[in-house]
């Protein structure tokens, strides 16, 4: 590694954490918040639910198997990312490790952030960071290498439309077979294009404020996405008409969110949100767990469910809601990340559920 360059991480409530840059060097803000997955940091950093955010990873060791090539398959899906570049705004870690070695590797870590502008700082006690956004909710922070400026106040990302920034902007298809699905851009990771590709569908993916009435299709599907789900009103208003009909409806993480307003339901934002691999939770009215992957700050809250609607799933830890399902229609949701990429595949059973209902 080159020579190092100190740099600080300052959080909105004054406290401020010395260590060193890494990436791109150069300042940064955005909301901090933190995930307990192991492994995944190249899913995690293109993954667009990030958008808006520093992301401080707790697990303390990162870098170490390096980054994948960049590039696309035939099916013009992204061969080993998630999306098409970076969605954090910044990365924190305990410990980076410039020297790297796995099958696939094609550049550091490191390398790669400074390519798509993205600064880094490590050498910090990720542990006590984790702790206090633990007890005092997330917060705006701001990354600012050695002989560099940045400060406060800083725009809040939860006051932009995020789902806005990273939706197509056109429609793009994927994929063939005798059943189509408009899969509705809030932020789709590409993995959940795989798991639709891989099972013979074609997708027809529309940004998140396209009317889509116009379109033949045997099913909706309302992506994950990043920040506010307020928002995105246009959409919640496009669902609501889909609902008429009796074709399902399937949404993931901001896809449940959604729905949930289509179905009358308020959105509240979680303390620090759940961000992480290890997530346990119960298919309501049965015994059955699941370990689960999830990126997601804001929550639905049970209670304000219409009474044609039920809870799916519900979150172990904190009791919050994770999935919703229609108590006739084909219509159901998951707040976690049934494709994972990076985590468990525990409940890539959706998937096959929701096709089953075409």
């Amino acid at each position: 590694m080159e020579q190092k360059i100190r740099a600080t991480l300052k959080l909105e409530n004054g406290m401020e954490f010395s260590g060193y840059s890494f990436g791109y060097n150069g300042p940064c803000d955005g909301e901090v918040v933190f995930s307990t997955a192991m492994v995944g940091y190249t899913e995690s950093l293109t993954d667009p639910s990030y958008s808006g955010q520093i992301l401080c990873i707790t697990y303390p060791i990162i870098g170490n198997y390096g980054v994948p090539e960049e590039g696309y398959a035939e099916n013009g899906i992204s061969k080993f990312m998630e999306s098409d570049g970076i969605y954090v705004r910044g990365l924190v870690v305990s410990d980076y490790s410039e020297n790297y070695s796995h099958w696939n590797a094609a550049k550091s870590l490191g390398k790669w952030m400074e390519e798509h502008k993205v600064p880094g700082i490590y050498g910090i006690d990720t542990r006590e960071l984790t702790k206090i956004i633990r007890d005092n909710g997330a917060m705006l922070g701001i990354i600012v290498p050695e002989g560099q400026t940045r400060d406060f106040p800083v725009a809040d990302p939860n006051e932009e439309n995020q789902v806005a920034k990273v939706s197509c902007k056109e429609v793009i298809r994927y994929g063939s077979g005798d059943k189509k699905i408009v899969l509705v851009d809030c932020g789709v990771k590409h993995n959940i294009l795989r798991c639709f590709v891989n099972r013979g569908l074609e997708i027809i993916r529309v940004p998140w404020d396209y009317d889509f009435s116009q379109i033949e299709y045997d099913g909706l599907f309302i992506s994950n996405g990043p920040g506010n789900p307020n928002f995105c009103d246009v959409t919640v208003e496009h669902i609501r008409e889909a609902m008429k009909e009796d074709k399902p409806i399937f949404g993931i993480c901001m896809g449940n969110q959604l729905l949930s307003k289509a179905a009358g339901a308020k959105v509240f934002k979680l303390k620090y949100g759940h961000r992480s691999h290890n997530q346990p939770v119960r298919m309501v009215g049965t015994n059955k767990c699941f370990i689960t992957s999830q990126n997601h700050g804001y929550a639905v809250d049970n209670d304000t469910l219409g009474q044609d609607w039920e809870p799916y799933f519900i979150n172990m830890n904190d009791g919050t809601n994770e999935g919703i399902r229609h108590k006739s229609k084909p219509f159901f949701s998951s707040q976690f990340h049934p494709e994972a990429s990076s985590g468990p595949t525990d409940t890539e059973f959706l998937f096959d559920e929701f096709i089953s209902k075409l």
